[in-house]
């Protein structure tokens, strides 16, 4: 009966939300994750007795129904273990619409998994004495801090690659990292790593390096990518970089080498027209102030004026702002008809 109300009242809710939000945000809390985050101690105790402890649980609704719950691992200081359930099911036996016992033990291993696999992470980059500060969501890339210069970038990018050697070597041959074609780590700069929302101690390790709002601290400022080829196991330790830059301020460099670029090519285009794509720009060797990608456009313009499927780029070279340095060079028939690009590597 219990989850018949329950059924009825997401029904019920489900109708005020489409007719109004703001009715929902002054009921905030009436679809809690009480009744969820009970079914999944339960659980837990049931089928890892004294192993689990409940630390967290956010609704998933109006997404989907239910909850998911987090839980420690007693024994792992590292491991978190995220279970989605939802009471009605739930008393039917099922999670996620699968059976219960089995989820919550998909969840205890792959839980164990990324704590295991984040040491190994760990210890080769504090072995070549680069701190890991964050992860990506699903525990990749690594983010590390440093202050990339001109003076600085060629040596560091250096240190993290021998770093990504450490940390191939140690994952194994078999590893999904040992056979990967290419390895990332992102780099941010020291002041925006002080300023990062660091989160409690208590949380498990890869519970509190993987949170949104960590991730939200660390990429609301412009950061870098470093990338690194992998071939049978041995890392290109010189490795290459990009900027990853905010929206706003993604799109102003965006605008400002299109519009260069555009005037650039009007004497021999006059009809040109510059397609809104940005492609990806990496840095130059041993320079932070100069990056070189490409521009695709179309000599004359397409339906409704706009450059749809550009066969032709221009590759550009261009300082911190997007103001082309040195000349452009063009690329034609960059395109598989009107498919897949094909623009040559820089």
């Amino acid at each position: 009966m219990a989850g018949s109300r329950r059924r009825q009242w997401r029904t019920a809710l489900t109708g005020v939300l489409a007719g109004s939000l703001a009715l929902l945000g002054a009921g905030c809390g009436v679809v809690g994750t009480g009744d969820d985050r009970r079914a999944a101690e339960e659980l837990a105790e049931k089928h890892f007795p004294g192993q689990l402890k409940a630390i967290g649980a956010r609704t998933l609704f109006p997404g989907s129904g239910g909850s998911e719950v987090t839980f420690a691992v007693t024994d792992d200081r590292d491991a978190v273990v995220r279970l989605r359930i939802d009471t009605d099911e739930a008393d039917r036996g099922l999670c996620d619409r699968k059976e219960c016992a089995g989820v919550l033990a998909q969840a205890v291993e792959r839980g164990r998994q990324q704590a295991e696999d984040f040491r190994t992470l760990r210890g080769a980059f504090d072995a070549c004495g680069y701190e890991v500060i964050a992860l990506g969501p699903t525990g990749t890339p690594p983010y590390v801090v440093a202050e990339l210069t001109n003076a600085t970038v060629t040596k560091v990018l250096g240190e993290i690659g021998e770093c990504v050697q450490r940390w191939v070597t140690a994952s194994g041959a078999d590893s999904a990292l040992g056979k990967a074609q290419a390895s990332y780590v992102n780099v941010v700069s020291p002041a925006v790593a002080d300023r990062r929302d660091r989160g409690k101690d208590s949380w498990p390790t890869v519970m509190r390096l993987t949170r949104s709002d960590l991730l939200a601290s660390l990429t609301k400022h412009a950061y870098f990518s470093a990338s690194y080829e992998i071939e049978a196991g041995r890392v290109d330790t010189t490795g290459s970089a990009r900027v990853v830059r905010p929206f706003r301020e993604r799109q102003e460099f965006g605008d400002t080498v299109q519009n260069a670029v555009k005037e650039r090519l009007r004497p021999a285009y006059p009809r040109v027209v510059v397609s809104d794509y940005q492609w990806i720009w990496r840095l130059e060797p041993g320079r932070v102030d100069r990056q070189t990608g490409y521009v695709l456009f179309c000599p004359e313009p397409g339906v409704r004026g706009r450059c749809v499927n550009a066969d032709d780029a221009a590759l550009v070279t261009t300082d911190e702002r997007g103001n082309p340095v040195g000349k452009i060079r063009l690329v034609h028939d960059v395109r598989e008809g009107t498919g897949m690009l094909r623009l040559p590597p820089y």
